[in-house]
């Protein structure tokens, strides 16, 4: 009983009633005299189909001898100018004067052309190829062949062809066959055969190829998205990468789009305007579901809360809709939902760290080299930079000890009386070992005056028994009390009862029971009958919390992904949703912050990195607890997740955001 898709919907229509004359003589008496009317404008404008808007157009020249655009141009000013003026135009019309400006102006912007290219139909091509000729007197591919190179513009030449097989034409007898030849053609040999992934992709239709990325997940077993990531590079991976996203699910592709380009440093209004023009009659339904299926807000709310005036309440307007009171999925959304879980099922996701033990390490050496840097007058704090931030955890621990053994001090202090502020935070918290370094955050979360319920939810939620063990005999080593003790006496109800759950380090190991993960999403094979999760939503909210406590706070992270991929197939809804909607404040974050880090931690914690550094004022010691922390585990990955998200590098956002220059020394380039 898998999701199924239905047609996709938009959110402007055809207006009932429809009068073009009328409709033009409105927008005329908006703009005589002095100053306009932009409520009645945009009210207009957004209120009729592009079709209609076409009407008008020709209505407003045969009443008035005059250019509609022209006037809207002469009487508008801004994003908002732009925005109206862009709905006016046919979109095909539209689409290319976006890749026209994209080539022509100063410099090339890649990314418009990826985005334009990457997501319209084979029609939507052939509309935008005799637009730009007719509009512009040139051929749109020696355009953009003229300001494009190597496998980058072949793709792109491949795509302007709109040759795409058609929709559910799907070649059976060739989806093992082009699995295996994409996998020939770039996991399985050195170097990567770049033709064979633009024929295929550029070439085959949708539903053919989402069976074909299914089939080389077995064979690979890792994602085609991880593959492109790892065997391609600079915009001919972006555009591969965009490709795949469209075959998955063009919805999801301009819900991703969206949320960069209002989530980074800066509105990048040019891409909002585009998307939110070219989406509106199409599919923006199934965008505004897929946005709130991957980010914590409504894609009107985002909206809201990034743009202003008369601008604002146009996008609103084509957005159509506030969907964080929203229950049930639409059926697109339920179906990706579904996906999503399954994908994060199969994937074997490689950890990466960005810190590795050094070679020809000498600890003798490095302890004499510290005890230079720190005696006499100043410290050289580079040389204690590059020493420990290229040395591993485990050849710290022996450079203290020989730094003892040789010297008969202690580091540790020596290193907190020579250095200050945050670098000595970051240099002790990496000079302890990792045990020790959380017991500490954990520590400094519950001490003082109000708790950081954030720190303690991020810490335990992310670190395997193991790691919690070896936390709670450092943490009564070093504090003379367990920790389960101190949660209890910081925290109460619920919420601290997810916490001392958590803190037994008792989660449940190995892979999924199918059977049992079916009992967890409340669901039996057939659907018919409702057991835990699917129950527990249906009961009052302290019943709920329990039942959810008992299952995410104690089942393996295989098996929770099962049970979140069952509880979408039967409920039509996503957990992450129920938890926003009928939870609140510490349990409702705690039990978001369990799902998130079963779905994808290295993206959970690269999301922690960004509030670090987004709010009022950068927190420094989460910026520090993370990147300390995940060093040596998984902050390669996290890298590249808060690049894919926020389309800005890690390394560029904590230079703009911070004043701490020492967080290089842990290779966040």
């Amino acid at each position: 009983c898998q999701p199924s898709a239905q047609g996709r919907l938009g959110t402007v229509t055809d207006a009932p009633d429809f009068d073009a004359s009328a409709d033009a003589e409105t927008l005329y008496n908006a703009m005589k005299g002095i100053g306009s009317d932009k409520e009645a404008i945009l009210d207009l404008v957004t209120g009729r189909s592009n079709a209609q808007r076409q009407e008008i157009v020709q209505a407003y020249k045969s009443s008035y001898g005059k250019d509609l655009i022209d006037d809207l141009k002469y009487e508008l000013t801004g994003h908002f100018e732009r925005l109206i003026v862009s709905l006016m135009r046919p979109q095909a019309y539209h689409d290319a004067k976006e890749i026209h400006d994209a080539i022509k102006g100063a410099g090339t912007d890649e990314k418009c052309l990826i985005e334009v290219l990457a997501s319209r139909n084979n029609q939507q091509i052939h509309e935008l190829v005799e637009a730009y000729k007719d509009a512009y007197g040139s051929d749109i591919e020696e355009d953009v062949t003229g300001e494009t190179s190597g496998h980058f513009k072949k793709m792109l030449v491949v795509l302007l062809q709109g040759t795409r097989d058609e929709p559910g034409v799907v070649h059976t007898d060739l989806i093992e066959e082009d699995a295996q030849v994409l996998f020939a053609a770039g996991e399985e040999q050195w170097g990567t055969e770049e033709s064979i992934f633009i024929m295929l992709l550029g070439n085959r239709s949708f539903d053919h190829l989402q069976m074909v990325f299914d089939k080389y997940q077995e064979i690979a077993e890792t994602s085609i998205e991880d593959s492109i990531k790892s065997e391609l590079s600079g915009d001919f991976e972006n555009l591969m990468l965009a490709v795949v996203q469209c075959i998955r699910s063009v919805p999801m592709y301009f819900a991703k789009r969206l949320y960069k380009s209002m989530k980074g440093l800066g509105t990048q209004d040019n891409t909002l305007i585009r998307i939110m023009i070219c989406r509106s009659e199409i599919d923006m339904l199934d965008i505004r579901e897929c946005f709130r299926m991957c980010y914590e807000k409504s894609l009107y709310n985002m909206i809201k809360e990034d743009t202003s005036g008369d601008y604002k309440r146009t996008l609103l307007a084509l957005c159509g809709g506030d969907d964080d009171l929203a229950g049930e999925f639409f059926p697109e959304a339920a179906q990706l939902a579904y996906k999503m879980w399954e994908t994060s099922a199969m994937t074997k996701v490689q950890l990466r760290p960005t810190i590795r033990p050094a070679s020809d390490f000498d600890p003798a050496d490095d302890a004499q080299n510290l005890r230079k840097a720190m005696k006499g007058f100043g410290t050289d704090e580079d040389v204690i930079i590059d020493i420990v931030a290229n040395r591993s955890n485990e050849q710290r621990q022996e450079i203290r000890q020989a730094f003892k053994s040789i010297l008969g001090r202690d580091l540790m202090k020596d290193l907190k009386s020579e250095l200050s502020k945050n670098l000595e935070r970051l240099i002790i918290g990496l000079m302890l070992t990792p045990a020790e370094f959380d017991a500490k955050m954990m520590r400094k979360a519950m001490e003082g005056a109000g708790t950081d319920e954030h720190a303690l939810i991020e810490i335990l939620v992310t670190r395997s028994n193991e790691e919690i063990h070896a936390m709670n005999a450092a943490y009564e080593d070093g504090y003379k009390k367990s920790m389960e003790d101190a949660i209890q006496s910081d925290t109460s109800g619920r919420f601290s009862q997810i916490l001392t759950s958590l803190v037994q380090g008792a989660r449940e190991q190995g892979p999924a029971d199918w059977d049992r993960a079916l009992v967890d999403a409340q669901v039996s094979t057939s659907c018919n009958m409702t057991l835990e999760l699917a129950d527990a939503c249906n009961e009052d909210s302290d019943d709920m919390e329990i039942k959810f406590m008992s299952i995410l706070c104690t089942r393996s992270f295989p098996h929770l992904r099962r049970v979140f991929q069952e509880f979408v197939r039967c409920s039509n809804k996503d957990i992450e949703q129920i938890i926003k909607n009928e939870m609140s404040g510490d349990v409702k974050q705690a039990m978001y912050g369990i799902v998130r880090s079963v779905k994808n931690q290295p993206n959970y914690i690269a999301e922690r990195l960004y509030k670090a550094m987004k709010c009022i004022g950068t927190d420094d010691r989460a910026l520090i607890r993370i990147m300390v922390s995940r060093s040596e585990v998984d902050l390669f990955n996290i890298r590249k997740e808060f690049k894919e998200t926020h389309d800005c590098s890690l390394h560029e956002f904590i230079q703009v955001e911070t004043m701490v220059v020492s967080f290089h020394i842990l290779h966040v380039e």
